[in-house]
């Protein structure tokens, strides 16, 4: 499986790559894409960070420095959001972010969003005490009350979880609930959830060649009021590989793309209904990459359409 760096190696994008990070660098917070949240009309970057993948592995290390400098560049590049779960990195990129939150100085500059779940994905009951216990932790880990945002991940246990965060959120103590889900076969049970609970966030899967949200999930959230956070916007590897050896496509510089990190998280961003992206990344020089999606404008319905195309085109890896 060729990673993003790979594929950056065997690209003569790496040469665009290098050439857009002085013009990242100049570029202002203000400058960013912000989408409102539907709940409160809140505005929030269209790019964030996520802690999955190499993330939560580096997190696990002693040295913290790399993330260090990859939270640093996001808030330097105007970013906010951090999504996070005590799953990833068997809690340690929860912790971790907390920890480099606070030596930083940035903890009340950054939107968290963490998960709760005890039941297994997928279902199953929840214990209700140790699900409490799990979100108390995630407290005192991220070191802030409230919390922007808390989701039940993977729509486990709904009616207990959310339940919880239904009280919390009365509380105070969490601006946002939710759930997620990066499943397909998830998809109907949380479209129900969707129609049926007082939802503020929905965490899904989304990419230039996975959209079948769009078509079943998306319409819900956007009738429902419920912002939506795309993950694996690189299909984790799989997008990569796809590209590798092919340079980005002329047509995409005319909407800012200078890499192919930007084309997959501008197509992301670009749908109406998205609030925002949040990829996985363990590098700075990825995080400020990620960050370029931010800027300029997004593609419009049929230069994304284009996009798909364009990707479909190139054989499967």
């Amino acid at each position: 499986m060729l990673s993003r760096r790979d594929c950056l190696t065997y690209s003569a994008s790496t040469i665009a790559a290098s050439a857009l990070l002085p013009r990242l660098a100049a570029a202002q917070p203000g400058d960013v894409i912000k989408r409102a949240i539907p709940a409160t009309g809140e505005e929030i970057p269209i790019i964030g960070l996520g802690s999955s993948a190499t993330f939560s592995e580096l997190a696990m290390a002693d040295d913290l420095d790399p993330l260090k400098q990859v939270f640093r560049t996001m808030i330097d590049a105007g970013g906010t959001v951090f999504d996070t779960a005590p799953s990833y990195g068997r809690g340690s990129a929860e912790e971790a972010a907390g920890e480099i939150a606070a030596d930083l100085g940035l903890t009340d500059q950054i939107f968290w969003a963490t998960k709760v779940n005890v039941a297994g994905f997928g279902g199953g009951s929840a214990d209700a005490a140790e699900a409490r216990a799990q979100i108390e932790r995630s407290f005192d880990l991220i070191g802030t009350d409230p919390i922007e945002l808390i989701q039940v991940h993977n729509v486990a246990d709904i009616p207990t979880q959310l339940g919880i965060l239904k009280e919390l959120k009365a509380e105070g103590r969490v601006q946002y609930i939710g759930t997620t889900s990066t499943f397909k076969q998830q998809y109907e049970q949380l479209a129900e959830w969707m129609r049926t609970e007082p939802l503020d966030f929905v965490g899904i899967d989304y990419a230039v060649d996975n959209t079948s949200a769009a078509e079943e999930l998306f319409p819900i959230a956007r009738d429902r009021g419920i912002a939506i956070m795309v993950y694996m916007p690189f299909g984790r590897t799989r997008l990569w590989n796809r590209v590798a050896g092919h340079d980005v496509p002329e047509f995409a510089r005319e909407f800012g793309i200078e890499s192919w990190a930007q084309f997959f998280l501008k197509f992301a961003a670009a749908h109406p209904d998205v609030t925002t992206v949040t990829p996985a990344t363990s590098q700075a020089h990825h995080m400020l990459d990620n960050m370029g999606a931010a800027l300029g404008r997004l593609p419009d319905a049929s230069e994304q359409q284009r996009m798909i195309e364009f990707i479909e085109a190139l054989p499967e890896a």
